[in-house]
């Protein structure tokens, strides 16, 4: 077996603090026991709320209908993790967390503002309008964002910048959009069959219409802002804790802002909602899209500007950095690994960009001095399953930055060299990512 390069010399920087022992209740094992006890037990009881208000046959129905749009929103958000993907179990814990245990938080607390204010003002109108404009985002949105706020805090490794963030957030308040809309379509069903609407006039229909097919990113789109504060927290030096404590309170405070203005359009008159879906949601929705997917891309470029020192110790060839930091040139290595070696070589190919790139994001963090005391350990561990792919990645790679290495200019070919197309041919000492 191929000896392995030396290790690259550690960039300069803070690296904070050696943890101590860790406590009982740090333990893993203490730690999932107690989540999945208190999810399973959420689920249960969400579950027997939900059938109780709606019935049987209203809940089948609300939960067929509220099915729809979720694979949809999370392949999208799972789209934008491409780059560095996140573990699953993170991803699940955030989507269970949000359909069960922040859902149980928000129907129980909702339940008892809104009877208590009717009971202190005795007014039960307004009492239902203030609970849904002032109650409801505080308690939901805190509720979501308490998914965002335990990975933050124990899957700090996972958890390094907006992406990250804004995906976890998406993950747990599409999960709580799923159980809310359990509810209301399940509820809207039970109440046109004691009237007896039925097509476009059903209130099953209408609801249907508003939650499902107009505004199926409302709960994700507020949540993204309190996740996207614990992403630029998590970009925030050691030494702000000023600024990593309060970015994530104020992309709360502007998820409940978002939310509080989204619940009053029904109290604007007969065209409110839409004035405020098109004059705030709509923008919204296109200014976080183009920030996340501007990060995407940002992201990259840290991977072409990181990974060229570990190509010089040796561990990546010189068109790798390349490669891989290309979304397409990724696809191809990919579809290239499946061709040639099946499954498992594209699954190898595909563990082996998701380690170079957690390796790039290691070492810009290590460079401007925010990377943990496992530095060293976490970079010879990722090092290590580089290493053990690297037979089944690089001529995936290699094959990747060949087919989307742009050409050369017209202006640099030599007169009469190449084969009439403007630029030389191909060959792999033309290629300038190539050693």
């Amino acid at each position: 077996m191929a000896t392995s390069p030396p290790y690259p010399t550690p960039p300069t920087g803070r690296t904070g603090t050696t943890p101590g022992h860790p406590h009982w209740w740090q333990r893993p094992w203490v730690r999932y026991g107690a989540l999945i006890t208190l999810l399973t037990l959420s689920g249960l009881v969400i579950l027997a709320l939900v059938r109780e208000q709606t019935g049987t046959e209203g809940f089948l129905v609300g939960l067929g209908l509220a099915t729809l749009p979720v694979p949809l929103l999370l392949a999208a958000f799972r789209w934008l993790d491409r780059v560095e993907p996140g573990p699953w179990r993170n991803l699940v814990f955030a989507f269970a967390w949000g359909a069960c245990a922040a859902a149980l938080i928000a129907i129980v607390a909702n339940s008892f503002a809104t009877q208590w204010i009717a009971t202190a003002t005795a007014d039960p109108s307004s009492a239902d309008t203030l609970g849904a404009t002032v109650i409801a985002p505080v308690v939901e949105e805190s509720a979501k964002a308490a998914a965002v706020l335990l990975i933050f805090l124990f899957r700090r490794r996972d958890f390094t910048g907006i992406l990250d963030g804004a995906v976890t957030a998406g993950f747990s308040a599409t999960g709580f959009a799923f159980t809310e809309n359990i509810l209301y379509l399940g509820t809207a069903f039970g109440t046109d069959q004691l009237t007896g609407g039925s097509g476009m006039a059903s209130v099953t229909a209408a609801t249907f219409f508003v939650r499902i097919i107009l505004s199926p990113f409302a709960h994700p789109l507020f949540t993204v802002l309190t996740g996207i504060g614990f992403g630029i927290s998590a970009l925030s030096p050691d030494r702000h804790r000023a600024r990593r404590m309060l970015l994530p309170l104020a992309g709360l405070l502007l998820a409940m802002g978002m939310h509080a203005l989204w619940n009053g359009s029904a109290t604007l008159g007969e065209y409110g909602f839409f004035a405020v879906y098109a004059a705030f949601m709509v923008p919204m929705f296109g200014l976080l899209t183009w920030l996340v997917v501007w990060t995407r891309q940002r992201e990259l470029r840290t991977v072409r500007g990181e990974l060229p020192a570990y190509a010089v110790a040796g561990w990546l060839t010189a068109a790798e950095p390349f490669a891989l930091g290309s979304m397409r040139a990724r696809r191809i290595a990919r579809q290239y690994a499946r061709r040639h070696g099946g499954r498992p070589a594209a699954r190898a190919v595909a563990e082996y960009q998701a380690c170079a790139t957690s390796l790039a994001f290691l070492r810009h963090r290590g460079r401007q001095g925010r990377a943990n005391a496992d530095f060293v350990t976490r970079e010879r561990e990722l090092l290590r399953q580089l290493w053990h792919r690297r037979d089944a990645a690089r001529p995936a790679l290699d094959h990747a930055a060949r087919a989307t290495a742009p050409p050369w200019p017209p202006r640099a070919v030599p007169h009469g060299y190449g084969h009439g197309y403007g630029h030389p041919a191909y060959t792999p000492y033309a290629n300038p990512y190539r050693p």
